[in-house]
């Protein structure tokens, strides 16, 4: 009853009542992310930042948009990692371009371009950048794929990845899962590898785990086991895990999936 009589016939098909002999209630779910309206599960946004990319620990993963979702998802799993804040590991700093009206009304790539430079020089160990679009971003048109390449060779040919995981995208937080996963082929994969980097070594026995976040830590238990059977991981996918990482991937022997939904 308190409802406005817009948002009231919009969420009317929400809660329903079962009757006998009806096969369901008529409740409507599974519906896209209205922009600004927050929802009670995840939307593509929190797929990728919160859960693919998020947990990678030696890359700064910047929430683009409004303080809003990068606040509401900051710190809200327990992806266990090793490493020193700040130094070579930044999953539990949140970083956002904190987006205002004028940056609807007149873009947000310089913006974004200024904030990748105060991170180059406030954390300049960083392996690599992600911008994690939140919904203005994608009703804008912003051009995030310009400014990564851009400053990424500004930047000596650093990583920096664009991913389109706008919240209304998908009907839920696993369109978000794949579009950053997408971001990782298309990003990651096949790219050269930069001057001064170790030379990757493999062996008969490399494997990697993926889809597993190590919540609670549980990634590495699993990571003990394989070690005592004999094999080298040489990716977790995401927990505890690193950009080195992700390169080194396409070269495991085998991929030892946990969950499938989300990689």
């Amino acid at each position: 009853k308190v409802y406005p009589e817009k948002t009231a016939k919009r969420r009317a098909k929400h809660l329903n009542v079962h009757q006998a002999g009806k096969s369901d209630c008529g409740v409507k779910s599974n519906i896209k992310s209205i922009p600004g309206v927050m929802t009670i599960r995840g939307c593509a946004y929190a797929g990728s930042k919160g859960v693919v990319w998020g947990p990678i620990k030696d890359m700064v993963h910047i929430s683009h948009g409004p303080v809003g979702c990068g606040q509401y998802s900051w710190g809200s799993r327990r992806n266990y990692y090793v490493g020193t804040t700040g130094i070579d590991s930044f999953v539990t700093l949140q970083f956002t371009s904190d987006f205002q009206e004028k940056d609807i009304v007149f873009g947000g790539d310089k913006k974004l371009d200024k904030i990748l430079d105060e991170i180059q020089e406030l954390f300049p160990l960083n392996n690599g950048i992600t911008i994690q679009s939140e919904c203005p971003v994608g009703l804008i048109g912003d051009d995030i794929e310009a400014v990564s390449r851009a400053k990424s060779k500004e930047y000596g040919g650093k990583t920096i990845v664009p991913v389109r995981c706008e919240g209304f995208r998908g009907v839920s937080q696993s369109l978000g899962h794949h579009i950053a996963n997408d971001a990782v082929r298309d990003w990651i994969f096949g790219h050269i590898e930069a001057e001064g980097k170790p030379k990757f070594e493999p062996t008969p026995y490399d494997v990697a785990i993926i889809g597993d976040y190590n919540i609670g830590g549980d990634a590495w238990s699993s990571r003990i086991l394989l070690e005592e059977m004999g094999l080298r991981v040489i990716a977790q996918w995401s927990g505890d895990g690193s950009l080195a990482e992700l390169e080194a991937t396409p070269k495991a022997k085998l991929n030892i999936l946990h969950c499938y939904r989300s990689m």
